[in-house]
Parts: structure tokens; sequence; C-alpha cells
């Protein structure tokens, strides 16, 4: 591989402001680089003494002050000393805690570039501690995950990424198809004395383990793709069954408008809340009817997106005026319209406070996830929670090892998986070594790119371009 630009420049030190934009009791600027103990020397002062912070020992902190060149005081200020190769970055890093306003942020900033550092682009320090092999690739993206968790299971897949179980597991594979790969090359290279040294069997045997591992983790990705995002939980049914009075209650907010108008609601609601550590995404939709009405026309349409984006849905009716045969139909016409026969349905029956018991006919619902509620009275609303738990809590089950989140992990274990299928049809059809060899390269490329083992430039500016500045 030539030689990459980005190693080109770690030979500068860059610096940048680490904590979110704005007023706070303190902010971090972060740097990292050969001359950030060199620039930290000129500008600080340790009781009325310079300190040389290149004979400091690594991982400590120093309280004083911080000058501008005019030696006017800018702030106090602690500094944390951690010294390469014992860093994030891999590099020697300081950290500076200043008070957090504004100017102080900006004067700092623009007095560190002063003094020879540059301005860090977004992911850059993280790109660093890749490049300085203090991670691999796929940990490497897993930071940025981690950044954005919202919610306790969101962090426990990023923390489980961070710490390199994911990478783990590629690494293994890769390792084994290379030890194959390497046999047939060397095939090759006795083509004339028909000679074997790649096992046929246990090379089909080894492709079919890998093919099932990279099938896993294909599946597992819509699931832990909305774990990451957050849940999408649609709520449907006829107009004024009482989804926006069921959305304010589980939101515990008034989040959409409440009428005993009919079509209220022209337009999706959504909003996120965080259940025993899962985040879900409510989304309240427009009643399902026919209407004359535009605008309410539009509202059924996005209805219909929403129930094919759902990986839940509640289907909401009125106790008091729907019976069983419309509700079952009601339900096969929802699966064909979310195109997906395993999307999980929980019927919510509402207005259990108007009746005295329970319609005979909806014993036939017994087949189904059923919740009887009183929206009006906040009755029963905790099944609905412990329906949408225990949903989760089962397909997750079904994924008990490494879990992919990341979109460009799918894209190239999917193309990793087209190889795999081309070696081992190839096989069958006794195609030549070269052929076969191509195909197992290729798979050994794709993989080699969730960790890193392989890269270009385009792949680094496309993952670490989308990481805040200061990570």
């Amino acid at each position: 591989m030539k030689p990459s630009k980005h190693k080109a420049v770690l030979n500068d030190t860059i610096c940048a402001i680490s904590t979110p934009f704005g007023n706070g009791a303190i902010a971090i600027i972060r740097l990292s680089g050969p001359e950030t103990f060199a620039i930290c020397n000129t500008i600080f002062v340790q009781n009325k003494e310079t300190i040389d912070f290149n004979n400091t020992l690594s991982h400590t902190l120093h309280y004083g002050k911080l000058f501008m060149e005019d030696q006017v005081l800018l702030d106090e200020v602690v500094i944390g000393i951690f010294r390469n190769p014992h860093s994030y970055t891999g590099e020697d890093i300081a950290e500076i805690s200043c008070h957090g306003s504004i100017y102080i942020q900006e004067q700092l900033m623009q007095l560190l570039i002063r003094k020879g550092a540059r301005a860090a682009k977004p992911g850059e320090f993280t790109l660093r501690a890749f490049l300085n092999g203090k991670m691999d690739l796929a940990q490497a993206e897993a930071v940025a995950d981690l950044i954005a968790s919202e919610s306790s299971s969101a962090h426990k897949l990023a923390i489980s990424q961070v710490k390199g179980g994911f990478s783990k597991d590629i690494r293994q594979l890769r390792t084994e198809l290379l030890e194959f790969s390497s046999l047939l090359e060397l095939e090759l290279d006795f083509s004339e004395e028909e000679v074997e040294f790649a096992n046929r069997e246990k090379l089909t045997a080894l492709l079919t383990r890998i093919r099932i591992k990279i099938d896993y983790l294909l599946a597992s990705y819509s699931f832990g793709n909305v774990l990451k995002r957050g849940i999408p939980v649609t709520i449907i049914g006829k107009p004024n069954v009482g989804k926006s009075t069921l959305l304010n209650i589980l939101l515990n907010e008034d989040k959409a408008i409440v009428s005993e108008i009919p079509g209220t609601t022209r337009d999706t609601i959504e909003d996120k809340i965080i259940i025993n550590g899962i985040c879900f995404r409510f989304i309240d939709t427009a009643g399902l009817r026919e209407t004359t009405d535009k605008i309410e026309t539009m509202g059924v349409e996005r209805t219909y997106e929403k129930i094919n984006e759902a990986s839940i849905i509640l289907y909401m009716f009125d106790l008091t005026e729907s019976n069983v045969n419309d509700i079952k139909n009601s339900l096969q016409e929802i699966k064909k319209l979310s195109g997906n026969e395993e999307v999980k349905i929980i019927l919510i029956a509402n207005k259990i406070d108007l009746l005295v018991e329970t319609p005979k006919s909806f014993k036939e619902l017994s087949n189904f996830d059923t919740v009887y509620i009183s929206a009006k009275r906040k009755e029963n609303i905790h099944l609905i929670t412990e329906k949408l738990i225990k949903t989760v809590k089962e397909t997750n089950m079904q994924f008990d090892g490494n879990i992919v989140t990341n979109a460009h992990h799918y894209d190239v274990l999917t193309k990793s998986l087209q190889e795999i299928d081309e070696t081992l049809n190839g096989m069958k059809q006794q195609q030549s070594n070269d052929l076969l060899a191509i195909n197992i390269r290729s798979a050994l490329h794709y993989l080699g790119e969730i960790t890193g083992d392989i890269t270009t430039e385009d792949i680094l500016d496309q993952i670490f371009g989308k990481f805040c500045i200061g990570k």
C-alpha cells in the first residue's frame, strides 16, 4: 500500500476544544504531537516559576496560571500530561482544563496556534490513535458510537466494540482464511507438478463456517442499528381511538394534540424515551381511514411509510366500537404494508373504562399479544412498556454474540459473503486455483477493511470525517 498522507502529517502538533461549544464551568483544550510540551512550557507558570513539561512524569496534573505573549494573565488552569506511547493517540498529549468562557476558549486556541500548533480536523485525535496502533479501525469507529450513545443498550454495544470483541472475531476469520489463501498461492507456484497443499475438504468446511458467521453478523445489523438509534415503535389505528393520548402518556408530556374530533393528527409525531436502558422512538400517526381531505390524505400516506419503518407496531382499537373480524383483517393489511412478516404487532385494546366486562368474542385475540387499557384513566399502561421490553429482550437473545451496528461494516461483510459464495461455487465447479485465489483475496480484502488491516485514504476520510472535532 502507498504511504498514507495521514501518516505524513504525524510530525505536526494539533489542538482542539474537546468539550461541547458554549459557556460552562470548565472547558478542555487538547494538544497532541511532538511539540505539545514545548508549547505548554511557553505559556504556563506554576508557583511563579516556569515548568519544563519535558521532564515531568506522565499521567500527572499541574495547577498554575496561563499567560498570553504580553504576559497578560488569561486564566488559571490545570494541565494533564500524558507521555507517548501511553496516551490516547500514542503521542505526547496535554489536556488543558480552563474556565468555560467562550472568550477564554477562543483566546487559548488562537494562542496555541500562534505557538505552532494546528487546529485539528474532525476525528483527527482518534485517527492518530489508529495510525499509531492504539486501536484498530473497528474500535476507532466504535468511539463515535460511544460518544453518541443515548441509552445503556447503545452504550453496551459501543463499549463491546471499543474493547475489540468484534475485531477479534473478524481477525480470527481472516487469519484462518489467509492461511488457506497462502497454500493456494503456493499451489500456483507449483502448478506444473500438480501438487495440492490446500486440502479442499478442510477449505470447504472453513468457508462454510465463515459463511455462517458472516450471515449471523449481517442478520444482527437490523436489530443492532435500531438498538443504537432508538427502536421505532409506530402507534396506528383508526381515528379517535386514543393514539395521541397514549403517546402523551408514554412520553409523559403533551406532545400531541388530543381532541374528540376525528382526524386531529394529520402528520406523524415522534419522540424518544428510554425505558429500562433501551431507547424507543415512539411515532404517533394519522388515523387510518378513507378521506377526501388533501392534508389528511397526506397524513395517512405518511402513516403507511411509518408502518414500513417500524420494528414494533402498536395497533390501537376502541373496544366499544370494534369487532374481532375487523381487527384480524386490519392485522393482515398491516403485515402487507410493513413488508415484513416478522414485524412485532402488539394489540392495544383501549377504553376498558367504558365496559363492564370484555366481550366474549374478544377471547379469540388470546393468540395475539393484546393489552387492555384505559388511556383516559392511564390504566395498565405499564403492561405496554413491559411488552416492549420483553420483545426487545427476546430479539436480543437471538444475537448473543457480537452485533453489527455500523453501515460500513454491513457493506463490506455483504461483499465478503459474496466472495465466499463465489469461492464455494467455484470449488463445486472445479474452477482453476487462480480463479479461487482471486475470490479469496477479495474476501480477505473486505474483512481487512473492517479492522484496518486494509485501508485507503477515502475510507479513512469518510470514517473520521464524521467525528466531532476534538475526538
